[in-house]
């Protein structure tokens, strides 16, 4: 157990979107650069670091050593660096273990990032990134088993057929339909969803979408995967994001340590083979449930949330999985208004991965970001109010019926 106060003392990020002009050492440069500023700290005082990257090997043909390869470019080296891949969940992964290592005492001050370019002129490249965030040696067995929860429930006749797409798509498409049987929720319910978090995105300057809709607006896209439309699924993006992490003895060390924010929980989870039925059983409620406990809340004191919204069905399960209403409930409590800024409890005030984007490797440390801009009362016409205390859930891969991992963060000002 980690018996001493654990913080994020500075952080970074880039623009969102699609960013040819730019390099991964670029967008890295940027982000640590914003970070060690915000903090007040010197890259000299950098003892590790922790950098996450799921889709540049693939792209580019890093495969490997990439976080030496990005931070020597900025001068950054001779300290431990370790790699860190966890698909979506990559940056988070990496900042759960950077608490470790500054906790442990090995080093007070780590830095963090997670980076990402998916943007690439060969569009089946850059979908060819999630092929490998599930089994690959049992896909078809995978499939089989998604294409068969929902089963009662169809697309109308006429949908048309959906265009190109990540596999992923078709994974949530499925889990839709398996709660609309279950638990009736409905497609506006999800178009919910998608309009609030552009509506969100309007007040973010960082985020890859910048346009509100309409329920109605969303309903009308074309459809990815029914019942998902396109402005209900998460884009691609090029961008990057940073932390410095650290402990008492660190903390000391920052110029600007009275902006610190506290990290309270972090849990690493991997999934089980639950049966898809067990709503309770997900990773992410018995990861939540796990770090409510470490940081000694519930769901009722968090005063803001970001949640991983690869798709807008996406946040309906995880409201439910972080107990902000029962299982098969989240639908009415979008549709309440509960979730948007100004509601009971704010989700994805950022805009999400819907529209502030989704570089896979760094969307963990970009809901850090916003958490961390919130709980400093620093988040501008997207503040909410008095926000004390805040929760991150952040899941990668897939495999079964579930996430193949997921981080719940809880952050405290």
């Amino acid at each position: 157990m980690i018996t001493q106060n654990i913080y994020v003392a500075g952080i970074g990020i880039t623009n969102f979107g699609k960013q040819l002009d730019k390099s991964v050492k670029d967008l890295v440069s940027q982000a640590v650069t914003s970070a060690l500023k915000d903090a007040g700290c010197e890259p000299s005082q950098i003892q590790a670091a922790y950098f996450g990257t799921a889709g540049q090997g693939h792209l580019e043909g890093q495969t490997m050593v990439p976080g030496e390869v990005a931070l020597r470019a900025m001068g950054i080296s001779g300290i431990p660096v370790t790699n860190v891949e966890n698909a979506c969940a990559t940056s988070s992964t990496a900042l759960n273990a950077a608490r470790l290592y500054v906790a442990s005492g090995e080093g007070d001050i780590c830095l963090v990032v997670g980076v990402d370019k998916l943007f690439s002129l060969d569009r089946a490249k850059s979908f060819g990134v999630f092929n490998g965030a599930w089994d690959v040696h049992d896909t078809e067995a995978q499939m089989a088993l998604l294409n068969g929860l929902g089963s009662s429930v169809q697309p109308p006749t006429g949908t048309p057929e959906p265009g190109q797409r990540s596999p992923f798509m078709d994974i949530y498409a499925n889990l839709s339909r398996l709660h609309m049987e279950a638990f009736g929720t409905t497609q506006r319910q999800l178009a919910a969803v998608a309009s609030k978090n552009h509506n969100h995105s309007t007040l973010n300057p960082i985020a890859q979408f910048q346009y509100p809709m309409s329920i109605d607006q969303v309903l009308n896209d074309r459809i990815v995967s029914w019942p998902l439309t396109l402005p209900m699924c998460s884009p691609i993006s090029d961008g990057a994001a940073a932390a410095i992490v650290c402990n008492e003895q660190g903390l000391k060390k920052m110029a600007h340590r009275n902006r610190a924010i506290r990290v309270l929980a972090s849990v690493l989870r991997s999934g089980s083979d639950r049966h898809a039925h067990e709503f309770d059983q997900h990773l992410c409620h018995l990861a939540a449930l796990q770090a409510y406990e470490i940081a000694g809340v519930g769901p009722g004191d968090m005063s803001l949330a970001e949640v991983h919204d690869a798709t807008a069905f996406a946040e309906i399960q995880q409201t439910e999985n972080l107990g902000f209403c029962k299982f098969g409930e989240g639908g009415p409590l979008v549709e309440s208004g509960a979730t948007t800024l100004g509601g009971r409890i704010p989700v994805s005030v950022s805009g999400g991965l819907i529209s502030r984007g989704h570089p896979i490797g760094a969307t963990g440390l970009a809901q850090i970001y916003e958490l961390v801009t919130q709980l400093r009362g620093e988040a501008g016409a997207r503040q909410v109010e008095n926000a004390r205390l805040g929760i991150a859930e952040n899941g990668g891969g897939f495999v079964g019926v579930e996430e193949a991992a997921a981080v719940i963060t809880i952050l405290g000002r």
